[in-house]
Protein backbone atom coordinates (compact mmCIF):
# COMPACT_ATOMS: atom_id res chain seq x y z
CA UNK A 1 0.00 0.00 0.00
CA UNK A 2 2.94 2.36 0.62
CA UNK A 3 4.02 1.73 -2.96
CA UNK A 4 0.52 2.72 -4.15
CA UNK A 5 0.74 5.89 -2.05
CA UNK A 6 4.09 6.89 -3.59
CA UNK A 7 3.03 5.96 -7.15
CA UNK A 8 -0.27 7.82 -6.87
CA UNK A 9 1.41 10.85 -5.33
CA UNK A 10 3.78 11.05 -8.32
CA UNK A 11 0.89 10.61 -10.76
CA UNK A 12 -1.11 13.33 -9.00
CA UNK A 13 1.89 15.69 -8.98
CA UNK A 14 2.36 15.14 -12.71
CA UNK A 15 -1.35 15.78 -13.39
CA UNK A 16 -1.29 18.89 -11.20
CA UNK A 17 1.75 20.26 -13.06
CA UNK A 18 -0.08 19.73 -16.36
CA UNK A 19 -3.15 21.46 -14.91
CA UNK A 20 -1.09 24.45 -13.74
CA UNK A 21 0.71 24.72 -17.08
CA UNK A 22 -2.00 23.86 -19.60
CA UNK A 23 -5.12 25.11 -17.82
CA UNK A 24 -3.74 28.28 -16.23
CA UNK A 25 -6.63 30.26 -17.71
CA UNK A 26 -8.97 28.50 -15.27
CA UNK A 27 -6.98 29.91 -12.37
CA UNK A 28 -6.73 33.34 -13.98
CA UNK A 29 -10.53 33.36 -14.37
CA UNK A 30 -10.98 32.08 -10.81
CA UNK A 31 -13.53 29.50 -11.94
CA UNK A 32 -15.42 27.18 -9.57
CA UNK A 33 -13.85 24.27 -7.71
CA UNK A 34 -15.95 21.89 -9.82
CA UNK A 35 -14.49 23.26 -13.05
CA UNK A 36 -10.92 22.94 -11.78
CA UNK A 37 -11.70 19.41 -10.50
CA UNK A 38 -13.03 18.52 -13.96
CA UNK A 39 -9.85 19.73 -15.65
CA UNK A 40 -7.71 17.88 -13.08
CA UNK A 41 -9.78 14.71 -13.65
CA UNK A 42 -8.99 14.86 -17.37
CA UNK A 43 -5.26 15.27 -16.65
CA UNK A 44 -5.33 12.37 -14.14
CA UNK A 45 -7.23 10.10 -16.55
CA UNK A 46 -4.76 10.78 -19.36
CA UNK A 47 -1.80 9.84 -17.15
CA UNK A 48 -3.46 6.84 -15.44
CA UNK A 49 -4.33 5.15 -18.75
CA UNK A 50 -0.63 4.39 -19.30
CA UNK A 51 0.02 2.97 -15.81
CA UNK A 52 -0.83 -0.13 -13.78
CA UNK A 53 -3.98 1.81 -12.76
CA UNK A 54 -5.37 1.97 -16.30
CA UNK A 55 -8.57 0.10 -15.37
CA UNK A 56 -9.52 2.68 -12.73
CA UNK A 57 -11.94 5.56 -13.21
CA UNK A 58 -11.58 9.22 -12.29
CA UNK A 59 -14.94 10.56 -11.08
CA UNK A 60 -16.09 13.91 -9.75
CA UNK A 61 -18.72 14.25 -6.98
CA UNK A 62 -19.25 10.46 -7.02
CA UNK A 63 -21.78 9.30 -4.42
CA UNK A 64 -22.55 5.62 -5.07
CA UNK A 65 -21.17 2.38 -3.73
CA UNK A 66 -22.25 -0.70 -5.68
CA UNK A 67 -22.84 -3.54 -3.30
CA UNK A 68 -23.67 -6.08 -5.99
CA UNK A 69 -24.89 -6.16 -9.54
CA UNK A 70 -28.15 -4.30 -8.87
CA UNK A 71 -27.75 -3.09 -5.30
CA UNK A 72 -26.78 0.57 -5.07
CA UNK A 73 -25.97 2.34 -1.84
CA UNK A 74 -24.84 5.83 -1.03
CA UNK A 75 -21.12 6.03 -0.35
CA UNK A 76 -20.63 6.55 3.36
CA UNK A 77 -17.99 6.53 6.05
CA UNK A 78 -18.21 5.95 9.75
CA UNK A 79 -17.20 9.16 11.51
CA UNK A 80 -15.07 9.49 14.65
CA UNK A 81 -18.18 9.23 16.85
CA UNK A 82 -19.31 6.12 14.92
CA UNK A 83 -21.98 8.18 13.13
CA UNK A 84 -22.70 7.30 9.50
CA UNK A 85 -21.71 10.14 7.17
CA UNK A 86 -22.83 10.13 3.54
CA UNK A 87 -20.08 11.38 1.32
CA UNK A 88 -19.70 12.97 -2.07
CA UNK A 89 -15.98 13.49 -2.54
CA UNK A 90 -14.84 16.17 -4.99
CA UNK A 91 -12.66 13.79 -7.03
CA UNK A 92 -11.87 10.09 -6.65
CA UNK A 93 -9.93 7.42 -8.49
CA UNK A 94 -11.57 4.02 -7.97
CA UNK A 95 -12.68 0.88 -9.80
CA UNK A 96 -16.43 1.53 -9.32
CA UNK A 97 -16.61 -1.78 -7.48
CA UNK A 98 -15.01 -3.80 -10.29
CA UNK A 99 -11.81 -4.54 -8.33
CA UNK A 100 -13.24 -5.49 -4.94
CA UNK A 101 -9.88 -6.31 -3.34
CA UNK A 102 -8.53 -2.80 -4.19
CA UNK A 103 -11.43 -0.55 -5.17
CA UNK A 104 -10.27 2.83 -3.87
CA UNK A 105 -7.05 4.60 -4.83
CA UNK A 106 -7.24 8.39 -4.50
CA UNK A 107 -9.67 10.81 -2.82
CA UNK A 108 -9.29 14.57 -3.29
CA UNK A 109 -11.12 17.41 -1.59
CA UNK A 110 -10.72 20.88 -3.08
CA UNK A 111 -11.46 24.19 -1.40
CA UNK A 112 -10.89 27.86 -2.10
CA UNK A 113 -9.01 29.59 0.71
CA UNK A 114 -11.87 31.93 1.62
CA UNK A 115 -14.22 29.08 2.54
CA UNK A 116 -15.07 28.75 6.26
CA UNK A 117 -12.58 26.87 8.46
CA UNK A 118 -15.37 24.48 9.48
CA UNK A 119 -15.78 23.31 5.85
CA UNK A 120 -12.03 22.89 5.41
CA UNK A 121 -11.73 20.90 8.63
CA UNK A 122 -14.67 18.69 7.58
CA UNK A 123 -12.86 17.89 4.31
CA UNK A 124 -9.66 17.03 6.18
CA UNK A 125 -11.57 14.81 8.60
CA UNK A 126 -13.28 13.06 5.68
CA UNK A 127 -9.88 12.37 4.06
CA UNK A 128 -8.58 10.88 7.31
CA UNK A 129 -11.60 8.56 7.44
CA UNK A 130 -11.36 7.64 3.75
CA UNK A 131 -7.69 6.66 4.02
CA UNK A 132 -8.11 4.46 7.11
CA UNK A 133 -7.79 0.73 6.68
CA UNK A 134 -10.91 0.25 8.81
CA UNK A 135 -12.89 1.90 11.57
CA UNK A 136 -11.99 0.72 15.10
CA UNK A 137 -10.18 -2.20 13.46
CA UNK A 138 -13.49 -3.59 12.16
CA UNK A 139 -13.65 -4.53 8.52
CA UNK A 140 -16.79 -5.73 6.77
CA UNK A 141 -15.26 -7.19 3.62
CA UNK A 142 -15.64 -10.75 2.41
CA UNK A 143 -13.69 -10.49 -0.85
CA UNK A 144 -16.78 -10.59 -3.05
CA UNK A 145 -18.73 -7.49 -2.03
CA UNK A 146 -17.51 -3.98 -1.29
CA UNK A 147 -17.58 -3.08 2.41
CA UNK A 148 -20.60 -1.25 3.77
CA UNK A 149 -18.59 1.93 4.34
CA UNK A 150 -15.85 3.37 2.18
CA UNK A 151 -12.25 3.14 3.38
CA UNK A 152 -8.81 2.14 2.23
CA UNK A 153 -8.05 4.93 -0.22
CA UNK A 154 -4.29 4.68 -0.77
CA UNK A 155 -3.95 8.47 -0.73
CA UNK A 156 -6.05 11.41 0.35
CA UNK A 157 -5.34 14.90 -0.97
CA UNK A 158 -6.58 18.22 0.40
CA UNK A 159 -6.16 20.90 -2.30
CA UNK A 160 -6.64 24.53 -1.28
CA UNK A 161 -6.52 27.35 -3.83
CA UNK A 162 -5.60 30.86 -2.69
CA UNK A 163 -6.20 33.24 -5.59
CA UNK A 164 -5.01 36.27 -3.58
CA UNK A 165 -1.58 34.74 -2.95
CA UNK A 166 -1.49 32.76 -6.24
CA UNK A 167 -0.74 29.55 -4.35
CA UNK A 168 -2.08 26.06 -3.94
CA UNK A 169 -1.56 24.28 -0.63
CA UNK A 170 -1.61 20.50 -0.92
CA UNK A 171 -1.87 18.16 2.06
CA UNK A 172 -1.41 14.41 1.68
CA UNK A 173 -3.14 11.84 3.91
CA UNK A 174 -2.26 8.17 4.35
CA UNK A 175 -3.69 5.47 6.64
CA UNK A 176 -6.01 7.90 8.39
CA UNK A 177 -3.33 10.48 9.18
CA UNK A 178 -1.84 13.67 7.82
CA UNK A 179 1.34 12.75 5.94
CA UNK A 180 3.02 15.73 4.25
CA UNK A 181 2.33 19.17 2.84
CA UNK A 182 3.39 20.92 -0.36
CA UNK A 183 2.83 24.37 -1.81
CA UNK A 184 2.66 25.31 -5.49
CA UNK A 185 2.79 28.71 -7.10
CA UNK A 186 0.13 29.56 -9.66
CA UNK A 187 2.16 31.07 -12.48
CA UNK A 188 0.03 33.55 -14.36
CA UNK A 189 0.13 33.41 -18.14
CA UNK A 190 1.60 36.23 -20.14
CA UNK A 191 -0.34 38.17 -22.74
Amino acid sequence: MKKDFENLKKIFEQANEQLLNLDIDLFESQVSEQTICGALAIRLHDILKDTQYSKYYVDIEYNRNRGGKFKKMSKSIQGPGEEIIRIKTDLIVHSRGECVERDNLLALEMKKSYRPKKEKDADRSRLKCLTKDSFNHEWSFDGTEPPEHVYRYAIGIYYEIDFDKNTISIEYYRKGKYHTKDKKLIKKGTD
